[in-house]
């Protein structure tokens, strides 16, 4: 939050509260909001607008992506400083073994977190950066400092390329290209705008969020509301900008939630993205409720009524 207006810039506090998140640490969901909007704490005050925010969860110096669910500690042995080299704290979570598993269940949520970690991404205010090779798995077998490996540590394994992985993330680059309402040109203001909101916060009970909620330590689990026909900007012929309206379901707990839909904002929904699947489905209809599962994220669209 150092730059001045005109400028974006890396933002280290979203890469930690995702981070955090995800690996199910306590009282982030205040903050999580934060950064999921744009980090407006950081950039609104001088002006800057949320393309200002350059939301990463891993860069060129430190863990993969596949490495951050695989490894709680750095492995910089290779580096030959006898691993005292590197980033010690790297808010990582090996998922219950440390490094490489054949462990079905172990697999599978590494495998989910990663979609979780490129599903917040990509459905956050601001300018996604994704460290090339996560798409496809990459691993630097727990080095988070390699700038002096030119080997297969730090070589792209075109053998080894997570096709799942990799579809998913298109499909996410995708709809996030096709929908503005997850690239506003301007920050909430989360109050109503010509008889709508812009965005709101439920609980999984359905009920909206109160101040008393996102200060729950032991809460992980939130939805935010994007209000796709309360979006303010025009497009390039000056037209106001219309979209789908979504809702985004986060649930970082280890099990799974039953979800009550609010009311308020829709009766009629479509699962658009559920990083607890990793092939693509039919599309599903959901109404009333829906079961979140343990560690995942459900995006639903607003279907007419």
């Amino acid at each position: 939050g150092n730059f001045p207006p005109n400028w974006s810039e890396w933002n280290g506090k979203y890469r930690d509260t995702v981070r955090d998140y995800w690996r199910g640490q306590h009282a982030t969901l205040a903050e999580l909001a934060s950064r999921l909007t744009g980090s407006s704490d950081l950039y609104f005050k001088d002006t800057r607008a949320p393309s200002a925010s350059i939301n990463f969860v891993t860069a060129h110096d430190g863990f993969t992506l596949k490495d951050l669910v695989s490894y709680n500690n750095k492995h910089n042995e290779a580096n030959g400083e006898e691993n005292r080299d590197g980033e010690t704290h790297n808010r990582s979570w090996n998922c219950g073994v440390e490094g490489p598993t054949n462990a079905a269940a172990v697999r599978a949520l590494r495998a989910r977190q990663q979609r979780n970690f490129l599903a917040t991404l990509l459905l956050s205010q601001g300018v996604p950066m994704i460290l090339g090779g996560d798409e496809i798995g990459r691993t630097q077998r727990g080095n988070n400092n390699a700038y002096c490996q030119d080997n297969e540590l730090s070589w792209f394994d075109w053998e080894q390329v997570d096709e799942e992985l990799l579809d998913f993330t298109s499909k996410l680059i995708a709809l996030r290209r096709e929908h503005p309402v997850f690239r506003r040109q301007r920050w909430f203001f989360g109050q109503p705008i010509r008889g709508t909101v812009d965005i709101g916060w439920c609980r999984p009970d359905g009920s909206e969020m109160s101040d008393e909620d996102w200060s729950t330590g032991y809460a992980r689990a939130v939805g935010v509301f994007l209000n796709g026909t309360a979006l303010l900007g025009r497009d390039p012929r000056g037209q106001r900008i219309h979209d789908d309206s979504f809702l985004v379901l986060l649930n970082a707990h280890h099990g799974p939630l039953q979800w009550t839909l609010p009311k308020q904002w829709g009766t009629r929904w479509e699962v658009a993205v559920d990083t607890n699947a990793s092939t693509e489905h039919e599309p599903r209809l959901v109404r009333k409720s829906l079961i979140v599962a343990g560690r995942s994220l459900v995006l639903l669209r607003k279907l007419e009524e």
